[in-house]
């Protein structure tokens, strides 16, 4: 009888290990994600329907703006450094930003 406890105990704690094994290489690949060099957006809040993103390169970048649900509301192709985001209704939003290979995602509230 104390031997299945035993057994179990053992089996439990190899499935916590590897369990605490697979967290680990998420944090990792997340980690080691390409973000964009130099990247700053202002102002945020927006409060007059212009949001302003620079980075070292000022390449071409890919705007995608998700809602809290994670809807699509907004996609752009932005050459400039300035965005129009009049559109949007006042609340706390997602910016995806792509640039080349890298991408960076940040928190955007309108107001």
């Amino acid at each position: 009888m104390t031997k299945n406890y035993i057994y179990i105990i053992l089996a439990f704690l190899c499935l916590s290990a590897s369990s605490a094994l697979a967290q680990d290489s998420k944090i990792q690949s997340k980690v080691q994600e390409n973000t964009i060099e130099g990247l700053s957006f202002y102002p945020n809040p927006v409060t007059n329907g212009k949001l302003y993103i620079s980075s070292k390169n000022n390449d071409d970048k890919q705007i995608t703006i998700f809602d809290v649900l994670g809807k699509k509301v907004l996609q752009s192709l932005l050459t400039s450094k300035e965005l129009n985001v009049a559109s949007l209704s006042p609340g706390v939003y997602f910016i995806k930003i792509e640039e080349g290979d890298s991408s960076a995602t940040r928190k955007l509230i309108i107001r």
